[in-house]
């Protein structure tokens, strides 16, 4: 379930407000386009900035339109146990196949309290997990050796990897065996992470070429490494330039330039500087999207 291209999604707003017509729009493109997965309400899914309500309706609109055809793992984490098995209750009941648990940020837990909280969640709510591991966002690590205690807990599955450490990464597989899935959340990073045995992606750029990194992947599984590798080089420039400023501003920029949603973003979120946007727009140009 757990493998291949899977999408980190943005959440379409219009006039300030969630657009369910467009969300559900999005899942159908990715379907169309050899997106393995979908994962609503992560970070490029600007899930720090909905209410509770945007967040479980997000989640409904993206189960819906999947419709049983692609698996959906909703992003409900939280830096608030409590908080994060509410949201994780709700996304079982709507149907999703299994819940993204971002690692807690802000109160900086100890490596026993992040055990602790997954624990927690994966012991109280019946639904396959994938911890998120992003300590340049939360600003803790959760460090290979906590990794391989969480890894022996019923439900947990995997990790979604964001360290940039391919070494912390060869670590965790390492100690968590090739039962755990390892999937990569750096764009940059994929290829080299199958290389050391991981099963995927959860990618911001497959929201604008979803058909290439699919590709890409599924190169490396069929052993055509130099297609593989063309695939990696080709998309290293475009994923260099949706990173240029905070994700996922050049993303939903990129987006709204393409004709796929509307350029707007929610506070502290803001629109990017007149300078990146040329080098993102010249990125666009060179790839063949604009």
């Amino acid at each position: 379930m757990f493998e291949g291209s899977m999408v980190a999604l943005v959440t379409p707003f219009k006039k300030g407000k969630v657009d369910d017509k467009k969300l559900a729009e999005l899942v159908g493109f990715h379907m169309k386009n050899g997106t393995s997965g979908i994962v609503p309400c992560g970070t490029t899914g600007e899930s720090a900035t909905l209410s509770y309500e945007e967040h479980e309706r997000v989640i409904e609109v993206v189960i819906e339109a999947a419709n049983k055809k692609i698996p959906v793992i909703a992003g409900t984490g939280s830096n608030s146990t409590a908080e994060a098995l509410m949201l994780t209750r709700h996304a079982k009941k709507a149907g999703a196949d299994a819940s993204l648990q971002v690692s807690p940020y802000y109160n900086k837990p100890t490596q026993e309290g992040l055990y602790r909280h997954f624990k927690t969640i994966a012991e109280e709510v019946d639904l396959p997990m994938i911890v998120y591991n992003i300590a340049s966002r939360t600003g803790v690590n959760i460090e290979p050796e906590t990794m391989a205690r969480i890894s022996k807990v019923k439900n947990i599955a995997g990790v979604k990897e964001s360290s940039g450490s391919l070494e912390q990464m060869s670590r965790i597989r390492y100690l968590c065996g090739d039962k755990f899935n390892l999937i990569s959340g750096d764009d940059a990073l994929t290829l080299p992470l199958l290389a050391i045995g991981g099963i995927g992606v959860i990618s911001v750029v497959n929201n604008i070429v979803p058909r290439d990194v699919a590709d890409m992947v599924a190169k490396f599984k069929k052993g055509d490494l130099e297609g593989a590798r063309k695939l990696h080089y080709k998309l290293l420039p475009l994923i260099k330039a949706i990173f240029i400023e905070t994700n996922p501003i050049p993303v939903k920029t990129a987006m709204s330039l393409m004709g796929m949603i509307e350029p707007d973003l929610r506070l502290p979120l803001c629109s990017m500087s007149e300078a990146n946007l040329e080098k993102l727009k010249q990125a666009l140009k060179d790839y063949g999207l604009l």
